[in-house]
């Protein structure tokens, strides 16, 4: 009984029960398709990484006596898309069982479904063993509950798989430090160097170069940092613990020129292609933090674990409960084109000039840029959700739906009008100048809201409010912001929303 098993490019997860024993009969099925490499326009690393990753994990399990069979972007029999690719080797190889493992995007969920239907021979679908949930499992948890708040889920993650626990209580006696994690960064303490494996690229950059992928952003093909093997991942993991972890939790959300990583792990990209497991993550990191409790405190320890078994599963399960309807949501009606230079970072406005820019350059940027700096500037633009989750799936080296989605069209733009965020994430500039030196030096004046040199932010986020006013009106979270509004002088207010709308309608010259 000859058996083909499919491994997509998100699902590099070598210690899978599929690996524990090498079979004759059985063959493991990898191909680099067209299908997605063009279903949003990537940033170059993005594609790279995935087609490196998976050469790895291809090569790692033939290591160990698996057969596998692997289609290379330019390869002349390779059709490109993955219903004709999975019909072709079933036929080849003469296979009487069809098996997968559970997509972590729906549109692929459904296309194996399809594909399944259609098959002459026995098919089965297996759980990827990564996550700690299964995709019903917050649904469930949320039954009869009139909100999804993110809190309640992430205790419960904790207490389940006895997480920084003493007994039924939180170690530390709080849930959340996230009150202690909000340090801006003033180079008081030395950065490390990133954990750089120097790879040389230049022969898969040749090849999706020569495939006519389209592409975006920058790369070094003599120096490519990502980790994209097991290996690799293990020691950034271990990279981690030893040099940034003390640090992370007191500037998690601090911004600095010229700094792209800070002290955060970069473990995203490993983690979401399921090189390593975030069970192994949070044992690694829970492991080193007892033996140096001296050295790390546990606002530092506590903020990591919340991104991983709270927010990661969070955003996962509510991607799962609320697609597809999810995907078209606009309650805001926000409609505008993306600024153009959020392709380019060509901007007068600092902020955003160095966020986008090394998202551009880097395939990077952490949560507080993605979300109070790039996101901040679409939502108050009123930028059409599509256009944003767009760019942000394709050039965030780490972006896959699941996680993409939820934290872009919903986290960040509030187009789902709460089913995440009880209120919109928004700001003017003077969160940003309290979180990052960005402000220092730009051409713009963060203290203004009037005048030529005044912050973009100031007048946008004001306007914001008051377009929206009726929206937010019943929302008790968005009640300071429109008292303040409501302050604002009526004849300055309508200077203001003048400023802000002709901000709009040339935002591509800020």
């Amino acid at each position: 009984m000859a058996k083909l098993r499919l491994v997509l490019g998100d699902q590099l997860n070598s210690k899978h029960s599929w690996f524990k024993k090498a079979d004759p009969d059985t063959y493991y099925l990898l191909a680099e398709m067209r299908q997605e490499t063009d279903y949003v326009k990537h940033h170059v690393q993005k594609v790279v990484a995935f087609f490196m990753a998976m050469r790895n994990f291809a090569e790692l399990i033939g290591s160990k006596g698996h057969n596998v069979i692997y289609f290379r972007i330019n390869d002349s029999n390779n059709p490109q898309q993955l219903d004709q690719i999975i019909a072709q080797t079933i036929e080849k190889y003469n296979a009487d069982i069809f098996e997968y493992l559970l997509p972590d995007e729906f549109r692929l969920d459904i296309e194996l479904k399809e594909i399944c239907s259609q098959l002459k021979i026995e098919s089965a679908v297996y759980d990827s063993e990564h996550f700690f949930t299964t995709r019903a499992e917050l649904a469930e948890f949320y039954h009869g509950k009139d909100a999804l708040l993110m809190e309640s889920f992430y205790r419960h993650m904790r207490k389940k798989h006895d997480v920084l626990m003493v007994g039924d209580h939180p170690l530390g006696g709080k849930w959340n430090f996230d009150h202690s994690n909000r340090s801006k960064y003033k180079g008081e303490v030395p950065i490390p160097d990133i954990k750089n494996f120097n790879q040389n690229v230049s022969e898969v950059l040749e090849e999706i170069q020569k495939s006519g992928i389209k592409t975006f952003g920058a790369i070094d093909p003599e120096n490519f940092q990502w980790p994209v093997s097991r290996e690799e991942s293990l020691e950034t993991l271990k990279h981690f613990c030893l040099h940034l972890l003390e640090h992370f939790g007191d500037f998690q959300d601090a911004m600095q020129t010229g700094e792209n990583y800070l002290f955060h792990s970069r473990l995203s990209f490993a983690m979401n292609s399921k090189m390593i497991s975030p069970k192994e993550v949070i044992r690694t990191v829970l492991n080193f933090y007892h033996t140096h409790k001296n050295q790390i405190d546990i606002a530092a320890i506590e903020g990591f674990v919340r991104q991983i078994i709270g927010w990661r599963e969070y955003m996962r399960g509510v991607y799962w409960k609320e697609m597809p309807d999810f995907a078209q949501k606009n309650v805001l009606q926000n409609h505008n084109k993306l600024p153009y230079f959020y392709w380019n970072a060509e901007t007068k406005m600092n902020c955003l000039k160095h966020a986008l820019g090394q998202s551009l350059e880097k395939a990077y940027a952490h949560h507080i840029q993605r979300l109070m700096v790039i996101g901040n500037f679409a939502l108050l633009t009123q930028t059409s959700p599509d256009e944003v989750d767009q760019w942000y799936l394709g050039v965030y080296i780490d972006a896959i739906q699941w996680v993409e989605i939820t934290n872009t069209r919903g986290m960040s733009q509030f187009a789902d009008g709460g089913t995440i965020a009880t209120k919109p994430y928004i700001s003017s500039g003077s969160y940003i100048n309290k979180m990052s030196n960005y402000c220092k030096g730009c051409h713009y004046n963060v203290k203004e809201r009037l005048g030529e040199k005044a912050c973009p932010f100031n007048s946008l986020y004001w306007n914001f409010l008051d377009d929206k006013r009726e929206f937010f009106s019943n929302n008790p979270r968005m009640t300071m912001m429109l008292s303040l509004l409501d302050k604002i002088n009526p004849a300055e207010l309508a200077k203001i929303k003048q400023k802000a709308k002709a901000l709009i309608r040339n935002v591509d010259n800020l």
